[in-house]
């Protein structure tokens, strides 16, 4: 009788292998720095097994804060000529090198459920850390608003790089004038799991952008040609402020400011419905267009606190496609690409955070039948960066923190309950 496998404690392993010390990378080699959300994953997982840990990934993080409120979306605590584009290429000055664009704030969220599981234990960390949460959101809310939908400047801003949403924006930029490099993710990882080298050149083209403008927001709202109202980012944010509000009032401090930003940001949540593929959806704000994309961040509504039930109809549509889900891309879009990173492939932490939406908004039958095909997928092909949704094949990077993560907070767990998750109020 073949042994049985203790799969929560190779999750522990996988995220003990990704600990640098004081901040935990992706995996090592492909992704060897610390990424905004990927830690904030990070720390959830800890959570299950080391408190302490779990805030000092949080407080690593928030140590590389820019003055203006911005978490950069990488932070570069030791060089590695192995990543591109590194530190140079970014010209950021802060006290942490880094990159010059953020990412999608799950972090407010997720200090609240680390708090939840030992009040006495966090109040000193949550207390430090909440106003640089706080100074993040106000970021947001100053500086990526269109139409109070969250804005991102660049597809990697938006976690979901090179993902089919940002296609035509992409398009209208002209890279020519980029220069040469040289990419080291291909070296890595099959170039057919990764974006193509087209897509590459105008990501170098929006990094140069920023740089000569010095990052400076302003002049960057004005002369940036890749401006995008952003499903992940706006159904994100608007979830962690509320959050960040409960936070906030369990500490007996005042939140209205927060709360008025929540009703900016379900009016924003709202006018990402694309009433022509009834779905929300990506927006070009400077073309006004329309991404015309089903993506599994679509499906986040749920998870923002929108009681759209609108969207179970793709939900069904897209469960009865491909025999695992949710795939990042419209599994019936002449674009999908079941290999390719953001084009088709799953992520199992998007599919956690679709099913705890779908718990809240009283899904519990969609929510479970998530939890259940993600986990199945982790149980066959590990704790990979992503998945193939037709065949459920390992792709992209392998001993990945936030899908190790995401088995100890919520695929791992019998029907999905977890007495340290909170809802949102």
């Amino acid at each position: 009788m073949p042994e049985r496998r203790d799969i929560d404690a190779e999750a522990r392993e996988t995220i003990r292998l990704n600990d640098r010390g004081n901040y935990t990378v992706p995996t090592a080699g492909l992704y060897p720095h610390q990424w905004n959300w990927d830690s904030a994953l990070a720390a959830l997982g800890f959570s299950t097994f080391d408190l302490d840990r779990a805030w000092v990934e949080l407080e690593t993080l928030f140590g590389g804060q820019w003055q203006n409120g911005m978490v950069p979306h990488i932070l570069f605590h030791q060089q590695d000529d192995g990543y591109f584009p590194g530190p140079d290429v970014w010209g950021c000055s802060g006290t942490v090198p880094s990159s010059g664009i953020s990412q999608p704030p799950v972090a407010a969220t997720i200090v609240r459920q680390i708090w939840n599981a030992d009040r006495k234990f966090g109040e000193e960390r949550v207390r430090a850390l909440f106003p640089s949460l706080v100074a993040w959101h106000r970021w947001f809310m100053t500086w990526r608003l269109d139409r109070e939908a969250v804005c991102v400047t660049h597809p990697w801003e938006a976690g979901r790089d090179n993902a089919p949403d940002w296609d035509d924006a992409l398009a209208r930029i002209d890279p020519s004038d980029v220069g040469s490099y040289q990419r080291r993710d291909t070296a890595v990882v099959d170039p057919e799991m990764r974006p193509r080298n087209r897509d590459y050149d105008r990501y170098l083209w929006l990094v140069n952008l920023g740089r000569n403008n010095g990052w400076d927001e302003a002049r960057l709202r004005e002369c940036n040609p890749f401006r995008m109202a952003d499903p992940t980012m706006t159904f994100i944010l608007l979830r962690a402020n509320r959050d960040l509000s409960a936070i906030g009032r369990d500490l007996g401090l005042e939140v209205d400011q927060l709360d008025n930003w929540t009703a900016r940001l379900i009016r924003g949540a709202k006018s990402l419905w694309n009433p022509n593929i009834q779905s929300y959806d990506a927006r070009d704000v400077r073309s006004g267009e329309w991404s015309a994309c089903v993506s599994n961040a679509s499906f986040l509504c749920w998870y923002g606190g929108l009681r759209d039930n609108r969207m179970l109809r793709h939900l069904e549509r897209i469960k009865k496609s491909t025999p695992y889900w949710i795939p990042s891309h419209d599994p019936e879009s002449d674009r999908f690409d079941p290999r390719r990173y953001w084009r088709g492939p799953i992520w199992a932490f998007m599919n956690m955070l679709i099913g705890i939406g779908l718990a809240e908004a009283s899904l519990a039958r969609e929510a479970e039948a998530i939890r259940r095909v993600t986990a199945n997928l982790v149980k066959g092909s590990g704790f990979s960066e992503y998945f193939n949704p037709l065949d459920g094949s390992s792709a992209g990077g392998t001993d990945f923190t936030w899908t190790a993560a995401a088995w100890l907070a919520w695929l791992g767990k019998e029907n999905g309950k977890s007495e340290q998750w909170a809802q949102f109020s």
